[in-house]
């Protein structure tokens, strides 16, 4: 009988202020230890906390972008989540719980060509931790208390994912708006998002099971593989009688595997209570409408108008993975009269994102501008050059600031030829040249086709237009 897995991710986005959440220190990453900690964030005493606005709005933002006003609420309570650990000074961690700011939302993800919405639970703000750090330490451990009370927004969706692959899905779906809308810089080595994975498995149409949260999950490929291996521990913890105990766990990329930390908590092992020291946060609807007034399109929005232009919804969901993309993708399509809005979208999300990721560059970095991408397919959709010499030969021309792609073509002489009367007399040299592949290929071998074209290629110096090549090949073959 088959397993069904479940999971849930919470995600912790670093929000983009520039002071912290309870405090006026700095958030800037990479300072030596100890340096970016007041008073308030090591906890001395009679030090009081100040709500940093600009967080607030960043969490508006983010829960006008998920599902609109009706998931942002008018009133919010921050409370004291209760524990001891030595990079927490003050003992507890100011949060919210009964009433976060927002609830509710939804994220929409692509599996391929199939389109599911993952529900939100919840969003709510919080202070990060310190951090403890055990490497040069002579067997002790330091605690540094930079990111003691940085701002952070978690994000819990609802166990609407049904294998590692939606998972990581989502979380790309997440790491996507959060920096669209400019909220988090999405940086997952530095810390910035960070995602922990809920994880049950159960037989379908049971109740869900017991599951188990892997922490600190900070690349996509470390969400999927800590997935698989805990399905497949569960798994086969039940098939052997046993029973999973509710834990929270560490993936260890090392050895491919997750490890037990604690048993897992519940609400009331934290005390929650509300922060006396902070009033409840009301927000006014002048300051919504003020916010909703600065949003840009959302990725929804945009992927919506790329599918009415004739893209799949795979490829508009390429092109919307982030603000950059779709905003190339926009300057692309704008004036494209003989190639097709589809096509650029294959070279936006092909050649050129290829290119990229080579050099670690993101779209607002492109060494190939919206308007050169567009000519260099009209080049190739008016038969100026073929599709191969396009993506090899011109485009890399291109991407080292030779020209445009007509002064590249020009330059060095790629012009196609498209002339049937000069392609049918290559042609007829090359048949006469090979009666043995010609006799092959009449003989039912498709493979001496290929060489045959690929002769009348090399006789054009490869100029000769594919298409024409092989229209007139097969014509002449059949005759």
């Amino acid at each position: 009988m088959s397993w069904e897995i479940v999971v849930g991710i919470e995600t912790h986005a670093q929000l983009l202020t520039k002071s912290k959440i309870f405090s006026g220190a700095s958030t800037i990453f990479g300072a030596p230890p100890n340096t970016q900690a007041c008073a308030f964030d090591v906890a001395l005493p009679g030090v009081l906390p100040v709500l940093n606005a600009h967080a607030v709005e960043l969490a508006i933002r983010f829960g006008l972008a998920v599902g609109g006003e009706a998931v942002i609420s008018r009133r919010s309570v921050f409370a004291r989540k209760n524990y001891f650990y030595p990079d927490l000074p003050k003992g507890y961690q100011i949060s919210q719980f009964e009433a976060p700011i927002v609830t509710g939302g939804a994220i929409s993800i692509a599996i391929g060509e199939t389109e599911k919405v993952v529900r939100l639970t919840r969003a709510h703000l919080e202070e990060d931790a310190g951090k403890s750090l055990h490497e040069d330490f002579h067997g002790m451990t330091g605690i540094d208390l930079n990111r003691a009370g940085t701002p952070l927004l978690e994000i819990v969706s609802e166990p609407d994912m049904r294998s590692a692959a939606e998972a990581v899905a989502y979380a790309k779906a997440l790491l996507g708006l959060v920096r669209w809308i400019e909220i988090c810089d999405g940086n997952m080595q530095e810390g910035s998002f960070r995602c922990d994975a809920n994880v049950s498995v159960r037989r379908p149409g049971e109740p869900l099971g017991t599951r188990c949260e892997v922490k600190n999950l900070n690349s996509f490929r470390f969400i999927e593989r800590a997935i698989d291996y805990e399905v497949r521990r569960q798994i086969a913890i039940i098939e052997d009688g046993g029973r999973i105990e509710q834990q929270t766990r560490l993936y260890d990329p090392d050895r491919d595997e997750t490890r037990s930390m604690r048993s897992k908590e519940d609400a009331h092992d934290y005390r929650y209570f509300p922060d006396p020291d902070l009033l409840p946060l009301v927000i006014a609807e002048r300051d919504i409408e003020r916010i909703k007034s600065s949003m840009p399109p959302l990725p929804g929005d945009k992927r919506a108008s790329f599918i009415r232009l004739g893209l799949s919804p795979y490829q508009a969901t390429l092109l919307t993975s982030s603000r950059q993309a779709a905003e190339f993708a926009d300057a692309s399509f704008a004036g494209v009269k003989k190639a097709t809005p589809v096509e650029l979208a294959n070279w936006i999300a092909g050649p050129l994102s290829a290119r990229l990721n080579e050099e670690g560059l993101d779209f607002s970095q492109s060494r190939v501008s919206p308007a050169q991408l567009r000519d260099l397919a009209e080049r190739v959709a008016d038969g100026t050059i073929s599709n191969k010499t396009a993506s090899g030969e011109v485009l890399t021309a291109i991407w080292s600031g030779e020209g445009s792609a007509d002064e590249v073509i020009e330059k060095r002489g790629l012009r196609q030829i498209s002339d049937s009367g000069a392609i049918e007399k290559l042609v007829d040299e090359v048949l006469a040249a090979n009666a043995r592949q010609v006799e092959d290929y009449r003989a039912g071998k498709e493979k001496a086709f290929n060489s045959l074209v690929g002769q009348v290629m090399k006789a054009s110096q490869g100029k000769a237009n594919p298409a024409q090549v092989n229209e007139i090949l097969r014509r002449k073959l059949s005759g």
